[in-house]
């Protein structure tokens, strides 16, 4: 035998990469998997969240992760294409929009929306505030009289001698207008305005009756069930693949306009508050449960992702220079190397 301490350490060094590769590989793997998995869980049941972990290194790291991962170019990249690949995804034509969400929910969430009378009202009463949206409003009520008023028209033409006094009506009309045009100017401007706020007015209540009366629950899910059997994919009827993109980007644009807002940091850390007031009192290991995971859930995520690359590290020698470069420091240190001297002694 070698009395040597480096050349006994060596050898050992040879030893223990050649163990830990074994571990890592072949049949062996599982049962490794299994018990550091059942080891890690053994401490982690013994950590309390809020002990081990610091809310305000978490608020940090959640900022800068927002920061840095939320600009990246992959993410635009990846929400774009996403979009589009859901878009052509040809199981779309073998689904119903029943067979993807159920009815029930369906029915609930529109039930709540309807029920929330004080959203209706106060987005309305908003809306009165707007000149724009009251002249928008007047514009309507006016059409729909209008319309209302040339179909009645063409029902009274067809009557005898009634065709003339609507013409002669019509032209006294005209003249009266014309000629108090401009005196009336500021008039009539005034009582525009008041007129689309009165038309807004109206508008609004019939809205909110109509919200609150009419059986627009029953409508909605009639409406779902027309769709319910069709496939997924007659939603493309309603949305070109462009405008889909378009949409997508612009709504991505909003949420990185927000992302970089002082207020959006404000929210990032009351989420994470949530979180510790929570759990912060929780075990790590008991977290899982929490997340709808189990330590055998984890066994086989591992189980299925880790052997190829480990794999592949292996063939190209990579897995056993990254070993041997963590364990050399050990098997050549001083304290080692004296300790293989004063054995071989012995």
């Amino acid at each position: 035998m070698s009395s040597d301490p480096n050349a006994l350490a060596e050898k050992l060094l040879d030893a223990q990469v050649e163990f830990v590769i074994a571990e890592l590989t072949g049949d062996r793997f599982e049962d490794v998997i299994r018990r550091d998995v059942a080891d890690v869980l053994g401490v982690a049941d013994t950590l309390i969240v809020g002990e081990v972990v610091d809310r305000a290194h978490v608020k940090e790291t959640a900022h800068r992760v927002v920061d840095k991962i939320g600009g990246s170019d992959i993410v635009t990249e990846m929400v774009e294409a996403i979009a589009e690949a859901i878009y052509d995804l040809a199981e779309s034509d073998e689904y119903t929009l029943g067979d993807v969400v159920d009815r029930e929910p369906v029915a609930a969430l529109i039930e709540q929306f309807l029920a929330i009378h004080t959203l209706h009202n106060r987005a309305l009463e908003r809306l009165t505030e707007s000149p724009l949206v009251a002249t928008v409003a007047s514009s309507f009520v006016n059409k729909i009289v209008a319309d209302f008023m040339a179909a009645n028209r063409a029902r009274a033409e067809k009557v005898p001698g009634m065709s003339r006094v609507l013409k002669a009506g019509s032209s006294a009309a005209s003249k009266v207008r014309s000629a108090g045009d401009r005196h009336l100017e500021g008039f009539i401007g005034d009582v525009a305005g008041r007129g689309a706020q009165f038309a807004l007015r109206r508008t609004n209540n019939a809205i909110k009756e109509l919200i609150h009366d009419a059986p627009l629950h029953d409508a909605a899910m009639e409406l779902w069930d027309l769709h319910a059997d069709e496939p997924v994919s007659v939603l493309r009827e309603y949305l070109s693949k462009q405008e889909l993109r378009e949409v997508v980007m612009i709504v991505l644009d909003i949420v990185e306009s927000g992302r970089n807002k002082e207020y959006f940091g404000h929210v990032v850390e009351a989420c994470i508050d949530v979180f510790f007031d929570r759990y912060g009192e929780f075990t790590v290991a008991a977290l899982l449960p929490e997340l709808g995971l189990t330590g055998d859930d984890i066994v086989t995520e591992l189980i299925t992702f880790a052997p190829p690359v480990i794999e592949a590290a292996k063939e190209n020698g990579v897995l056993a220079s990254q070993i041997r470069a963590r364990l050399a420091p050990f098997f050549s240190s001083e304290q080692t190397l004296e300790l293989l001297a004063s054995a071989q002694a012995d």
